[in-house]
């Protein structure tokens, strides 16, 4: 799965690297994020393709109650989106999760008691983007509209299974040449074969 990654480059980068324009940039703060503080991060969106936006990670259907099931949103499996309540409403809503590293544990024992920490990035720490899926909900005690996403995770590849070496998951990351080609609803590419695993 992923709960923690990392978004290191200034606007001016991340408007260069992705030709597109930043929304509340005064809001935006490079970061190491841990999705369980469920952060604003940068995120680009099919309804806005030249715009980076801050949206919150941990999806909230728009038929939630109140925002207590974004703890357990903040990934969404590939395989199953159509299925999930959570998100079978929105898999038409897709958007690139803005990253330059991504972190994950390695258990040493059975019970996972000994872990070794790995960061992986591409090479030369370049950016890159998560698929994922993104949410409108709003909160009927104060009226506030919420923006929230979901990075899709799928099976490791053979370096992530021997890092994730429970779950043998992964996010997907998105070819850099169809970044929007996704946004646009074609299928998606994968583009996670150049990862550095580095201890952490």
């Amino acid at each position: 799965m992923c709960y923690h990654t990392k978004q290191t480059k200034s606007a001016q980068e991340l408007r260069h690297r992705f030709n597109s324009k930043f929304d509340n940039i005064e809001e935006y703060r490079p970061s190491v994020y841990n999705g369980f503080q469920h952060p604003k991060t940068p995120i680009i969106t099919n309804q806005k393709t030249d715009t980076i936006q801050l949206y919150n990670w941990g999806l909230i259907p728009f038929w939630a109650k109140d925002d207590g099931i974004k703890k357990n949103t903040l990934n969404a499996r590939m395989e199953t989106i159509h299925e999930k309540p959570s998100f079978r409403n929105v898999v038409k809503n897709r958007c690139l999760i803005l990253a330059d590293g991504f972190y994950e544990w390695q258990w040493l024992d059975e019970k996972g008691k000994k872990k070794q920490k790995y960061e992986l990035t591409l090479p030369e720490n370049q950016a890159f983007a998560f698929a994922g899926l993104w949410s409108e909900w709003v909160d009927k005690s104060t009226g506030e509209i919420r923006y929230t996403y979901t990075i899709l995770t799928t099976e490791a590849n053979e370096l992530m299974a021997k890092i994730h070496n429970t779950k043998k998951r992964m996010p997907v990351i998105v070819a850099t040449d169809t970044e929007q080609n996704w946004l646009q609803g074609d299928d998606l590419i994968l583009g996670n074969n150049n990862l550095i695993a580095t201890e952490a």
